[in-house]
């Protein structure tokens, strides 16, 4: 399967725009980009065996959550609590284990019988016990390129879902502004267009504040 050219009945990511920005932005400046929502958002990076997690929450039930592994390699898992790839409220472990299907077992291990945590619960297999973080949406990054999960892509064909619509995909990724300048000013810019501001005063602190979230995470 081709990450960026497969095409199908459930969705395709030559035309989805978010996917092709974040496979253009090199894998150093998703995980600057990633450190910086992660502070903002209050979340305490995380080192799991092999990996760095940062995550992002919109406190509504939606995430992203991101595992920089040491060699190089990343998974991305989304989630959208209203979407039809929520198995959670289900409790469907097979199905979801399934998401997983075609991304290598030592990135799977970084959410396999973990700890549960505000972004990422767990389903359980009834007949062994064992755990995996839920997720609607499973991407993962090679070292060199990033691809949708086969076990994912193969669900959707079968019960004709929308993959990149029904796993939040777009939404869970916006904070991060892949494809755009991703700068204090622009994140200060946004928050006025969105009338977060109620004075130039306000504004200008806030301002100072992204810097000093910013600086923190230059390389």
């Amino acid at each position: 399967m081709s990450d960026d050219t497969t095409t199908g009945t459930t969705f395709d990511t030559t035309t989805e725009p978010v996917w092709g920005a974040l496979t253009a932005t090199p894998l150093a400046e998703v995980r600057r980009r990633a450190a910086v929502v992660d502070d903002l958002t209050g979340i305490t990076p995380v080192t799991v065996p092999g990996a760095q997690r940062l995550a992002w929450n919109d406190g509504g039930g939606q995430s992203a959550v991101w595992y920089f592994a040491e060699d190089g390699r990343a998974l991305l898992l989304t989630f959208d609590h209203e979407a039809d790839l929520n198995l959670y409220g289900e409790d469907e472990f097979g199905p979801q284990e399934s998401f997983y299907g075609g991304v290598p077992d030592s990135l799977v291990d970084l959410v396999r019988d973990r700890p549960e945590n505000y972004e990422s619960l767990n389903l359980t297999d009834p007949d062994t016990g064992r755990t995996i973080h839920y997720a609607g949406g499973v991407f993962w990054y090679d070292g060199t390129r990033w691809h949708v999960a086969d076990g994912l892509v193969a669900y959707c064909r079968e019960e004709e879902v929308d993959l990149f619509g029904e796993s939040g995909f777009s939404y869970c990724l916006a904070p991060y502004l892949f494809g755009e300048d991703f700068t204090p000013e622009a994140l200060a810019a946004l928050r006025e267009k969105n009338g977060r501001y109620e004075s130039d005063e306000q504004r200008a602190e806030d301002l100072a504040a992204l810097r000093e979230v910013f600086a923190r995470h230059t390389a």
